[in-house]
C-alpha cells in the first residue's frame, strides 16, 4: 500500500533556526503520538548544487542570512492523514504555535502541499 507525505520547503532566518528548532520538536512529538509514521524536519547544507533544474536558493527566492527547512511527515494514506492532522490541530500543545505573528518564519512564503507516493524504499 502507498503511503501518503505531506511536504513542506520553509525559507527560514538562520537566526531564527533555535526558535524552529524548539517549534519542530514539539510537532514532531504530536504528530507522531497522533499516529504519523515518521516526522522529518531538515535544515539546508548544500543548497547551491550545479545539478539539473533551479537550486533551492533561487526556486525558494533565499534572500540574505536564510537558509531552508525541507520537512515531511509520513502517513498511512491519504485517509490516514487526514485523520491525524485533525488530530493534531485539536491538540492544546499546538494551540500556542499556531498564531503567525509567533512564528520563526514568514508563513506567506512556506511551500507545502499533500503527495502520494510513486517509489518508496528505506534501510535503516
Amino acid at each position: 500500500m502507498a503511503t501518503y507525505v505531506d511536504g513542506f520547503v520553509i525559507p527560514i532566518k538562520k537566526k531564527n533556526l533555535p526558535a524552529y528548532r524548539k517549534l519542530a520538536k514539539l510537532g514532531a512529538k504530536v504528530w507522531m503520538e497522533h499516529g504519523a509514521l515518521q516526522y522529518v524536519e531538515a535544515v539546508g547544507d548544500e543548497l547551491k548544487t550545479k545539478m539539473l533544474g533551479a537550486p533551492f536558493p533561487k526556486m525558494a527566492k533565499l534572500k540574505a542570512g536564510e537558509t531552508l527547512v525541507f520537512s515531511f511527515i509520513m502517513y498511512q494514506s491519504k485517509a490516514h492523514r487526514n485523520r491525524v492532522n485533525a488530530a493534531a490541530m485539536k491538540d492544546p500543545r499546538l494551540a500556542a504555535l499556531c498564531d503567525p505573528k509567533k512564528m520563526p518564519f514568514d508563513m506567506k512564503r512556506l511551500a507545502m502541499g499533500g503527495f502520494k507516493s510513486l517509489v518508496e524504499a528505506a534501510k535503516r
